[in-house]
């Protein structure tokens, strides 16, 4: 199924725009369907090689939804901040979001499941660990309540992005007043 952004205005299709949106984003909100019910987990994430990749607990309920309906929508957004007018119905928000949907996959290759998980470790704690992490550790480790953990992919099957840009004279700042 495939949706056209309504306000084409806003589209975006500048793919290192994309790209950098991605790949620089803390955190995304992976959608799910839990039978006639949406499901909405905020995540850490990496991207690699036109893939989405994360990890969590094998057991849970985001893994039970998963295993049932492996289809989601991922969703990255950056808000830059507020655009003000004097008009209050025009008041506005710069912003920068990308969505994409496709099929979770788990990641049973031990090789590919450490090169994501240190992915991560780039992303979030650059420059932290001196060495790379070993397979083992992503093989063995238990959390503290006993699950291991598993990596999931979304390669997506399609991606959407819209860009609300910042009018610099607009932009709203404490103290501002009409």
């Amino acid at each position: 199924m495939s949706y056209e952004i309504r306000n084409q205005k806003l589209a975006c299709t500048d793919q290192a725009l994309i790209e950098q949106l991605i790949s620089n984003t803390r955190t995304g909100y992976l959608g799910l369907t839990d039978g006639d019910h949406p499901y909405v987990v905020p995540l850490n994430y990496t991207w690699m090689n036109g893939s989405l990749y994360f990890h969590g607990a094998a057991a849970g309920r985001k893994i039970e939804i998963i295993r049932e309906n492996p289809h989601c929508c991922f969703t990255i957004a950056e808000d830059y901040g507020t655009m003000v007018s004097p008009i209050p119905a025009k008041t506005d928000t710069a912003y920068m979001s990308v969505m994409l949907f496709g099929q979770l996959q788990a990641v049973t290759d031990i090789t590919e499941a450490t090169a994501a998980m240190q992915g991560m470790l780039d992303k979030y704690v650059p420059g932290y660990y001196d060495k790379k992490l070993a397979q083992t550790h992503v093989e063995k480790y238990q959390s503290s309540l006993g699950s291991y953990t598993m990596v999931f992919k979304l390669t997506p099957s399609e991606v959407t992005a819209k860009e609300n840009k910042m009018v610099e004279e607009a932009r709203f700042y404490p103290g501002r007043r009409v």
